[in-house]
């Protein structure tokens, strides 16, 4: 067993699985799924929501995705980037 990891000789080993699973394609051919993730606040200062809200959202696309749905992970925007910039 190597003791140290060999990206050169792994990486391209699970690269074509993936690619041969079509991981790389945008959409499948089941049922549309939509996340929408809100704006940063006003601060812009960190807190424990950015550290519950994003990465849960961020999962539950990627599981729905998994699941064979056509998910779009949409992250949210204000309309002129004024509101959410010091």
């Amino acid at each position: 067993m190597e003791t140290r990891y060999d990206a050169a000789s792994a990486e391209p080993k699970w690269y074509r699985c993936w690619e041969e699973a079509g991981l790389f394609q945008p959409y499948g051919e089941g049922e549309p799924y939509s996340v929408t993730i809100p704006p940063p606040n006003i601060t812009g200062s960190l807190h424990m929501g950015h550290a519950l809200c994003y990465p849960l959202q961020d999962a539950i696309g990627r599981y729905q995705r998994l699941q064979g749905r056509r998910v779009l992970i949409l992250p949210g925007q204000d309309h002129a980037g004024i509101a959410a910039q010091s």
